[in-house]
């Protein structure tokens, strides 16, 4: 019995849907499905009823992409924000997936018991340089060549804007994670978010302004905070493992299709999260498989 993990499938790419047809049955595992599974609720259906069955417990937490505003439901009504949210939110309760806004289970299963936190936490626009205002921050970033399509696409409604969503869903998990652990007093977790929780795991170097929609700087020390054993994320499309402070830190994508290894099959890129498997190089930082270069849109 694995945990095992796998993000950013963006299962509106015809060879990403195709690809994860092939993923192998695992009647004893844990798939942890780290956002950007695509960008309505059509496509979380699909990778659900397609996975549901050939996995024990599906763990699913939000991106980005499927918080894109998008017509939903019979009556294609359009859905943005929290109302976007709280619609997929009752979708993975429809197909048995856990959500950010269910009880944390623990973990009992090959290298367990852990905690296991699944989290929906945004970006702030704070991981930029300490003398660009926050006003001027998407400016900045645009200077350079990037701006993301979260721009256009995503909206915090009812929040006045994305920093404020992001401060409510901080403060939220914050009190939900310190109650956990008041509960499971020195249990390890696994935290699992879609946005890296440290700005220096952060590795785009054709477009180092993009870490503007990466995540938040206060959550630059959460896996101390919250006695992570391992933090998984997904988003950069650069698969990696990252030690720090004697944490593990897995980044699970799949990607857009010119981002992974399509010759080697999809199976290869579900990442075992537990039992930790082992590894090469300095303890501190050992930088995994980097299938291809990174971009965004």
């Amino acid at each position: 019995m694995r945990l095992l993990a796998l993000s950013d499938l963006h299962v509106g790419f015809g060879v990403n849907r195709a690809a994860l047809l092939e993923i192998a049955e695992h009647p004893s595992d844990w798939l942890i499905l780290a956002g950007d599974l695509g960008e309505t609720g059509e496509h979380l259906r699909f990778v659900f009823e397609t996975l549901g069955p050939r996995f024990a417990r599906l763990i699913w937490v939000p991106g980005n992409h499927e918080l894109w505003t998008s017509r939903e439901g019979e009556d294609g009504a359009l859905l943005a924000g929290e109302a976007k949210y709280q619609r997929l939110v009752a979708l993975c309760r429809a197909h048995g997936v856990l959500t950010p806004e269910d009880p944390y289970p623990v973990w009992d299963g090959e290298g367990g018991p852990h905690l296991i936190a699944p989290l929906f936490l945004l970006f702030d626009y704070s991981m930029r340089p300490d003398d660009v205002a926050l006003a001027d921050a998407v400016r900045w970033a645009a200077d350079s060549g990037v701006v993301s399509s979260d721009e256009f696409r995503l909206e915090p409604a009812p929040h006045p804007d994305l920093p404020a969503w992001c401060a409510a869903r901080l403060a939220s998990t914050r009190a939900r994670l310190d109650l956990a652990l008041a509960h499971h007093p020195g249990l390890p977790t696994v935290l699992i978010n879609h946005w890296p929780l440290r700005e220096d795991l952060i590795h785009l170097p054709r477009i180092p302004r993009y870490t503007l929609w990466c995540g938040s700087r206060a959550t630059h020390d959460w896996h101390r905070r919250y006695r992570a054993s391992v933090v998984v994320t997904g988003h950069l499309h650069t698969r990696r493992t990252d030690w720090i402070d004697g944490v593990r830190f897995e980044e699970v994508s799949l990607g857009y299709p010119r981002h992974w290894r399509q010759e080697l099959g999809i199976n290869l890129h579900v990442r075992t999260i537990l039992p930790e498997q082992p590894i090469t190089g300095p303890p501190e930082r050992h930088i995994g498989p980097r299938p291809g270069p990174s971009g965004r849109e």
